[in-house]
């Protein structure tokens, strides 16, 4: 199925990524997971790629074709070419292929130390324009940033970016996590005003440790609200008032985002079948 066929009747489209197991030959302790968030029935599920940005690792299709077979659920696999050679790239292709999967996230990727990036793709229109050629078939998403990207020369380099990503073929964006809404809409008016159309989805991480946050988003460049800090300080040392408060903040986030005509919703839902049903069951009614 295309994914840009969800946002198609105008509803808000509900959506969530999964990681795979860190140790590898485990993939079976993924099913767990699978089998909270399916009761959700999202209208898709996201799997990010291998461990590390390893190429040889194949679990982010294995998953993806679980998420399919097992569960009958459309998933979008996440695939990055910071590390990967060409050659690579046409075997994934080809592991797509025989996996059914139709729907990939395509990505630079994060550099890793422990394995030296290649020199066959630079960016990731690079991977989008190469995937469209060798696999038109495939249907491609892309990642954007509502507080731009942390390596960008400038917030309109990085809309020029992402317009440069839709050119190219993506027909899908998905965002990076942020905290504050008001970064959100004021990114998605710079995106009509580039002319970018394709349906953008939120991304919404909750919170589930003030170490964890505070890693992320020195990670990806998003900035914590005075509001979040205030709970991440009050109740760093109750678990369960910082869980149920955090809880409330990503519920609150995502009324308000739907409540503005938000095209999707998608949640991080970081393994955490139980915290995302919570939120789920929430905003249900509203999407």
């Amino acid at each position: 199925m295309e994914m840009k066929k969800l946002f198609e009747n105008g509803r808000t489209v509900f959506s969530m990524e999964i990681f795979p197991p860190k140790k590898p030959g485990t993939i079976k302790s993924i099913y767990s997971t699978l089998d909270g968030l399916s009761d959700i029935k999202p209208d898709f599920i996201s799997c990010t790629y291998g461990a590390g940005g390893n190429p040889a690792d194949t679990s982010t299709i294995d998953i993806c074709r679980i998420i399919k077979e097992k569960y009958g659920i459309l998933p979008i696999a996440h695939f990055t070419c910071v590390n990967n050679t060409r050659a690579d790239i046409d075997k994934a292709i080809e592991l797509f292929r025989a996996a059914g999967i139709e729907n990939v996230l395509a990505l630079r990727g994060d550099k890793n130390d422990r394995y030296p990036p290649k020199e066959d793709f630079h960016y990731a229109a690079d991977l989008i324009k190469y995937l469209k050629e060798k696999a038109p078939e495939l249907h491609i998403s892309a990642a954007c940033y509502p507080e731009t990207h942390p390596e960008a020369e400038s917030p309109v380099a990085d809309i020029l970016r992402m317009k440069e990503k839709e050119e190219c073929g993506a027909e899908h964006f998905m965002s990076q996590l942020f905290f504050d809404n008001e970064d959100f809409y004021a990114f998605r008016e710079k995106t009509q005003i580039a002319g970018i159309k394709s349906p953008i989805e939120a991304g919404i991480m909750p919170v589930t440790s003030k170490a964890g946050i505070l890693r992320m988003v020195s990670m990806c460049g998003a900035s914590v609200p005075k509001k979040l800090a205030r709970i991440l300080n009050k109740y760093e040392n109750n678990p369960e008032a910082f869980a149920d408060a955090c809880v409330h903040y990503a519920i609150d986030q995502i009324a308000d985002l739907i409540t503005n005509d938000v095209d999707g919703i998608h949640l991080y839902s970081m393994n955490k079948p139980d915290t995302a049903k919570k939120i789920f069951e929430a905003v249900k009614n509203m999407l």
